[in-house]
């Protein structure tokens, strides 16, 4: 029976479930969780509106924990923070969703063509690959639950099937569905964790050449509001070489996810052709939903992402944002009464953050197979403050840090990441895999490209106090060469249908082009050429233009060749000058 009601947080008398217990609230059956047990109190977060819920209503003890349906359908389904299927509830009731309203995760009229990878005889346990369907672009594969004690096929037959009939029978009378149920809090189990050798690459410039993240590595990018976080994220989610992609909304302004429900589905996966949807899973929790079911949506979002990974696929989770989410953490805290930590958030902040990251990892699953997540949290720090409780936290777990900047974004520099302030700890793990694709100069051409930006920002005082005509010679150079890194190869355009996305292969070229720049040019310089001369070569300006050429190598090329032609021609004009 409900005894207290503040928010969406209900206090019950006569339950004894256990904590994370999933409870229905009243005559409508509204669900929550169990968030705090005192005596024969029990404190529910309910992940729906609590209006006009009144004390002496019933409530219910389902026995589970919230866990969420694995299965085929999840791959182009957009769900809210507790996996219920928005497109369906809106089929059913309209756009806006009441409360009360409840949905299986996955369809159960829809019939899947099974192919068994497993024959009769087989000996199979949890995690065992047994089938697969193909859903969209991706072969979604049939797995026994993790859990599962072993046990021998003695029927499995090719078909098509719900996803709630069994497609396989086990010596002992056990049934194997295709979906499983998985409690959303719990890591799903693997064999080993594997080391972070392989990057993920995402086809960005600065990240990929100056700041990579590795394939089951963690990510953080915090920036103010208008720096482009949710842009980057959606760019990453496009363009990054990961198999399956999550993208979780978690209290984002309605509008902005509105954007990404109605761009995602119109979206062009470059690597098929076929619509970015048919390896997505977009969990949708908007800033005015209840903030109980924000708190749920980054672990609904984690866990399809582990689901994915057993199959052995790579896969990129994007939280946008986790402030969102510790936000909600906060509210729930102090409707709970705990004391207070740091500017209000709840003393384990830090405690869940690294629980969340720490489920990332490349993995040797329970198949043998190799999986990995990669996780991408947007963070918000309120006026861009980073030395807040969610940004130190945040930094302390992650390993790549990419800082959004809003002097960058001011100035319509985007990607806004700040090269001085962000760093990845990946680089010497994934430093022989880059070698070994495009050459050993890979690893020095970055080292060289952060030394010129970081002499470039040494020199700005003293070109703010007296000009750029004040330097030596030499110097003039490098802040020459430094323009052309920051608005050639860093600066990258999103919705250009070129500039968009740029290989690897493209990237080091580009970077070399523009070393190749450097070097004529104080050749030129100790050659007696004079530096107003150096710094007017018409090939410099193309550089920074030829991003956007669809024949990028061969026009580079040219370039390369004209500006050589230039320089030498002013090397030789000088010589006899000099002399």
């Amino acid at each position: 029976m409900i005894s207290r009601v503040s928010g969406p947080l209900v206090v019950i008398k006569g339950l004894n479930p256990k904590m994370y217990n999933v409870i229905q609230i009243g005559e409508e059956k509204l669900i929550g969780e169990v968030v705090g047990i005192e005596g024969k109190k029990c404190m529910v977060q309910v992940y729906e509106d609590t209006y006009g819920i009144k004390p002496g209503e019933p409530a219910w003890d389902t026995g589970k924990p919230l866990s969420v349906e694995l299965g085929p359908g999840l791959i182009g389904n957009i769900y809210d923070g507790i996996q219920r299927p928005l497109p369906e509830i809106r089929e059913e009731i309209g756009d806006f969703v009441r409360r009360g309203v409840m949905a299986p995760g996955l369809d159960r009229t829809t019939k899947w063509h099974f192919v068994p990878l497993s024959k009769r005889g087989d000996k199979v346990s949890g995690g065992t690959i047994i089938g697969e369907v193909r859903e969209g672009s991706v072969n979604h594969k049939i797995l026994v639950p993790p859990g599962e004690k072993p046990g021998v096929i003695t029927e499995i037959e090719e078909g098509e099937y719900k996803v709630e009939e069994p497609v396989c029978l086990l010596e002992d009378g056990r049934e194997i569905t295709m979906y499983h149920v998985w409690p959303v809090r719990r890591p799903r189990p693997f064999l080993e964790r594997l080391s972070p050798e392989v990057p993920l690459i995402t086809g960005q410039r600065i990240l990929d050449f100056l700041f990579p993240v590795a394939k089951g590595g963690t990510a953080a990018i915090p920036g103010g509001f208008g720096t482009g976080k949710t842009v980057t994220q959606q760019t990453l989610a496009k363009w990054c070489d990961a198999e399956v992609v999550i993208y979780v909304g978690c209290g984002e302004r309605g509008n902005e996810m509105a954007d990404v429900l109605e761009e995602f589905p119109k979206l062009e996966d470059p690597r098929t052709g076929r619509p970015l949807m048919e390896r997505t899973v977009l969990i949708a929790n908007t800033s005015n939903m209840p903030v109980a079911a924000r708190e749920a949506s980054v672990y609904t979002g984690m866990t399809i992402a582990e689901y994915f990974r057993d199959m052995g696929y790579s896969v990129a989770l994007m939280a946008d944002s986790t402030s969102r989410w510790a936000e909600a953490m906060r509210e729930i805290s102090s409707r709970l009464e705990e004391m207070p930590g740091e500017e209000g958030y709840p003393a384990y902040l830090g405690a869940r953050l690294a629980e969340f990251y720490e489920r990332a990892g490349r993995v040797r699953t329970l198949s043998g197979d190799e999986g990995s997540v990669t996780v991408i949290g947007a963070v918000s720090p309120p006026g861009g403050d980073m030395s807040e409780p969610v940004t130190q936290n945040t930094l302390r777990i992650v390993k790549v840090f990419w800082a959004l900047d809003y002097n960058l974004a001011y100035r319509r520099h985007f990607p806004a990441i700040n090269w001085l302030k962000s760093y990845s700890l990946y680089e010497d793990t994934l430093r022989k895999w880059f070698e070994d694709r495009f050459g050993e100069d890979w690893t020095n051409l970055r080292k060289w490209t952060k030394h010129v930006l970081q002499q470039e920002a040494e020199l700005r005082e003293i070109v703010q106090l007296v000009g750029p005509e004040a330097l030596p010679p030499d110097q003039r150079v490098l802040l020459e060469v430094a323009r052309l890194i920051r608005l050639a190869f860093l600066q990258q355009n999103a919705f250009h249908p070129v500039d968009t996305y740029y290989p690897p292969e493209k990237q080091i070229e580009y970077i070399r082009a523009i070393k190749r720049y450097e070097e004529m040019a104080y050749e030129a310089l100790r050659s007696g050429v004079p530096v107003e001369r150096i710094l007017s070569v018409k090939g410099k300006e193309k550089l920074i233009r030829v991003k956007y050429e669809e024949n990028f190598v061969e026009e580079l090329r040219k370039i390369i060749g004209e500006m050589t032609e230039e320089f030498e021609s002013l090397i030789e004009e000088w010589k006899y000058k000099v002399e």
